[in-house]
């Protein structure tokens, strides 16, 4: 794709640009610089060939398990469609309808085998095993900072998300320990204003030192606001906390991840899984349900066979501060935007780069205490996976940069894979479609449904079912093996509506995404950056106006679809699924938006979880063979429920 250029900027040089661009509000302490110098991906100086300590000693029979895995089930179920193409030769039409169906069955099938790790590893409670988090760790000997960056954001409530995380912290008297900073990058007057009246009164009364800063130039957007930071005050921390405005942790889970990076030297990035909390619309209910119940499964399976060469998704992570500064210095890429200039997702590549350094980069799906929020409408949601589309598209360009691990390399295809699965599976409905178009009409797979009869093509669509909601069942049995946490979720019956909710809404809306999605792609590749803009975290009901300027290219989507079902209507039944939302986008997407409807769906016992607000929950070390769960006060899980969270989005069948 497009190779990377270095620019050549000395430290010095760097500072003098700092210097010439000096906020003109802050409150900061003495600066503590550190050199963050900006590394080359196409011939780097050296490339680590250790490996850590963390380690697992049996992590390659572990990957080896995941290829075997991934060949039988992508085998299995390439025989029905390969059988079906085959028997009457191959044409082009049919050659790219099954290459496309091998591609997209690869990736769910490696998914499934790697939830299903997950699963086995967290009924052993095996999940912590790497990193051995302490139940009860010491205060820290380091000090720690907690980044927050922010860009038009709500200041009041990501301010209120930073007095939970201090507040916490001075429950367990280690406020000392830790300083905050609030990083600002906003572009608007009105937002900055607020930013600093909220941080005056906030700084007041916090028992950690709060520090804000207010870029003038936001180049580079967050990556570029964090490494400004570390340029300047990172001297002073051993480890940084990365948030997200809408971020927020326990402090119990912030003592324990600074402990497992005092006691592992070799460490450079722990990666927490957040669990989605305070979700109001069908939307944002469905996204918390899924998180909440099946991710953490996907979460522990990554964790398992990637090891001490892991990822790193942005925010609710400790991060190493020098070993970051040593070799996260991001470079430019050649080109113009949307493939050229500043990495986007720069998270994957520092995670990738660290690893290359000799550090080890660790994701766990063993602690509690770590939260997000979700886009509270599918068209919120939609704008800012675009922007995710883009950077992660930028990935194919890097995946052969050098000196990278296999892992690293494996880890930003599948990052693409999450996005481009997409454009993929409307490819792949078209070529399918297409194909159909040139035999002749036969009723009997319009009444399939009423009169189901064991044919091939069922077994094919009985294969790529199991692998696509396998997972949320595995997720549903750890739930069942855990009595406390079963109870929290309402019992059998409650789990048994919720994730018939689910899988129901999400069949729903996976239309919807994949033309939006297969849209992001095509401007992409034509040209068009889709920027930066500040995401929505709270609204209430999306106007119909604006539902049907959002969705018109999902209905034109449903409407060509049903032009060549006009000549093939006993297709009709197969392609319902399909069509039938994407006609209805519009409405689906005012209906999910609605909190009223949330909450009363809520009420009849669908999509319920666990009571957590990032505040009231105590989190420990999670499930241990020894350690029962129990419950605490208001239906809030301790210690041992964990969170969740999917670290890439499977693709969609």
């Amino acid at each position: 794709m497009n190779k990377l250029a270095i620019r050549p900027v000395e430290q010095a040089e760097i500072e003098t640009v700092e210097r010439a661009q000096a906020p003109s509000w802050s409150w900061l302490p003495d600066e503590a610089r550190l050199a963050m110098p900006v590394q080359s991906l196409a011939a780097p100086d050296a490339v680590a060939d250790l490996t850590p300590a963390t380690s697992p000693r049996t992590v390659a029979l572990r990957r080896l398990a995941l290829l075997a895995g991934t060949i039988v089930l992508t085998g299995l179920s390439a025989i029905t469609p390969f059988y079906l193409y085959a028997r009457n030769g191959w044409d082009g039409t049919e050659i790219l309808a099954f290459s496309l169906f091998m591609v997209l069955i690869t990736a769910i099938s490696c998914w499934f085998v790697s939830g299903l790790m997950g699963l086995f590893v967290m009924l052993r409670g095996k999940d912590q095993q790497d990193l051995a988090f302490s139940p009860h760790p010491p205060m820290p000997r380091t000090r720690t900072a907690l980044l927050m960056p922010l860009y038009n954001e709500d200041a009041r409530a990501s301010f209120a998300r930073l007095a939970m995380i201090d507040q916490s912290l001075a429950r367990m008297g280690a406020a000392s320990a830790f300083d905050i900073f609030v990083l600002s990058d906003s572009t608007k007057e009105d937002a900055a204003a607020a930013e600093r009246s909220v941080f005056q009164a906030f700084r007041l009364t916090a028992n950690s030192k709060a520090y804000y800063r207010r870029r003038t130039d936001n180049a580079e957007r967050k990556a570029g606001n964090l490494a400004e930071w570390v340029r300047r005050f990172g001297g002073a921390y051993e480890n940084m906390i990365v948030l997200d405005a809408d971020s927020t942790m326990a402090g119990e889970t912030l003592l324990r991840m600074v402990d497992a990076m005092e006691r592992n030297p070799g460490v450079g990035l722990i990666q927490t899984a957040p669990v989605i909390i305070k979700a109001r619309t069908i939307f944002a209910r469905v996204s918390q349900y899924s998180v909440r119940l099946y991710g953490r499964v996907a979460a522990a399976g990554l964790a398992y066979w990637t090891g001490s060469e892991s990822s790193y998704w942005g925010h609710n992570a400790i991060i190493r501060t020098r070993a970051f500064a040593a070799c996260c210095g991001l470079p430019h890429l050649k080109g113009r935007k949307p493939f050229g200039g500043h990495i986007m997702s720069h998270d994957v590549v520092e995670a990738a780069l660290m690893r290359r350094a000799g550090w080890a980069v660790h994701v766990t799906a063993s602690l509690d205490g770590s939260w997000e929020e979700t886009p509270p409408s599918i068209t919120d949601f939609i704008r800012r996976d675009h922007r995710w589309f883009q950077g992660n598209l930028q990935h194919l360009g890097l995946i052969t940069a050098k000196g990278l691990s296999p892992m690293s390399r494996l880890q930003l295809l599948m990052g693409c894979m999450a996005y481009l699965s997409s454009p993929l599976w409307l490819a792949s409905l078209m070529t399918g479609l297409f194909i159909q178009m040139f035999y002749p009409v036969d009723w009997s797979s319009f009444f399939y449904i009423l009169n189901p009869q064991f044919t091939p093509f069922m077994l094919a669509s009985f294969l790529s079912g199991i692998l696509l909601i396998g997972p949320k069942f595995m997720g549903a049995a750890l739930v069942l093996s855990r009595p406390a946490e079963l109870r929290a979720f309402g019992g059998r019956r409650a789990i048994a509506r919720g994730m018939a909710a689910e899988i129901a809404l999400s069949a729903i809306l996976a239309p919807i995404l994949m033309v939006a999605n297969t849209k992001a792609f095509l401007q992409i590749v034509s040209g068009h950056d889709t920027g930066w803009s500040t995401q929505q975290r709270e609204a209430d009901g999306l106007a119909w106006s604006d539902a049907f300027r959002a969705m018109r290219w999902q209905m034109i989507a449903g409407v060509g679809f049903m032009v060549p079902l006009c000549v093939r209507p006993d297709l009709a039944t197969w392609f319902a699924p399909i069509v039938l939302p994407l006609l209805l986008a519009a409405p689906i997407s005012v209906w999910t938006s609605r909190v009223r409807s949330g909450d009363a769906l809520a009420k009849k016992g669908f999509l319920v979880t666990p009571v957590q607000d990032g505040v009231s929950v105590s989190p420990a070390v999670l499930h241990t063979p020894r350690s029962p769960l129990r419950a605490v006060a208001g239906g809030v899980l301790a210690p041992v429920a964990a969170p969740a969270m999917v670290p890439a989005r499977a693709p969609e069948l």
